[in-house]
């Protein structure tokens, strides 16, 4: 698993529950090490110790932890690069839904060993989309209702969201839209300021 996937677990964990926090899931996990490099790859089954351990010690539920650290991944203002890189899948939330099947292959144009999970999105209906995910971590899923929640309230845009369970090919995700323009999104601009 890629270092940055797992240093994104690890930051979620720090900067939601504290450094102490984090100690003890490392030490649960019997990492042997403080904390993940980002550009280095690691055993899957580290992700899933840490996963199992920060269960215990947050007493929280996996689905739970996953959830928040996909809200996490684009709500927290240091995490900000992630958001606008999200951003540029479009104009409108539908756009940016429209855009997710591209996510795999434009990170892997970035940083070629990075595997990120397969997405295949179903239009069920102009306002009903069928989200499916294939990735070796369960429960991928929940991450991404958790990020397509905060993206949602970026764009602005009113929707349900539910974590339909598993298919054959993976995780399934509803994506109800209620609404496209509901309130006010956070601004976006396309030129980075004081650079």
């Amino acid at each position: 698993m890629h270092g940055l996937i797992n240093r994104a677990i690890q930051r979620y964990v720090r900067d939601t529950h504290g450094d102490a926090a984090w100690a003890q899931v490392a030490r649960q996990a019997g990492l042997g090490f403080e904390g993940f490099e980002a550009m280095l790859l690691y055993d899957i089954s580290l992700t899933e110790a840490v996963l199992t351990a920060a269960e215990r010690v947050l007493n929280r539920p996996r689905e739970v932890i996953l959830e928040d650290l996909g809200t996490f991944l684009v709500s927290n203002p240091g995490l900000d690069s992630l958001r606008r890189l999200l951003r540029f899948g479009g104009a409108t939330f539908t756009d940016f839904l429209l855009t997710l099947e591209d996510t795999r292959g434009r990170g892997q144009l970035a940083l070629p060993d990075i595997d990120l999970p397969v997405l295949d999105l179903y239009e069920i209906s102009p306002s009903l989309y069928a989200l499916q995910c294939q990735f070796p971590i369960a429960g991928t899923g929940h991450v991404l209702v958790g990020l397509l929640r905060a993206m949602a309230d970026d764009y602005g845009a009113l929707v349900l969201l539910d974590h339909d369970g598993n298919s054959l090919d993976g995780e399934v995700v509803l994506i109800h839209l209620l609404e496209v323009s509901y309130a006010e999104g956070r601004s976006f601009d396309l030129t980075l300021r004081g650079v």
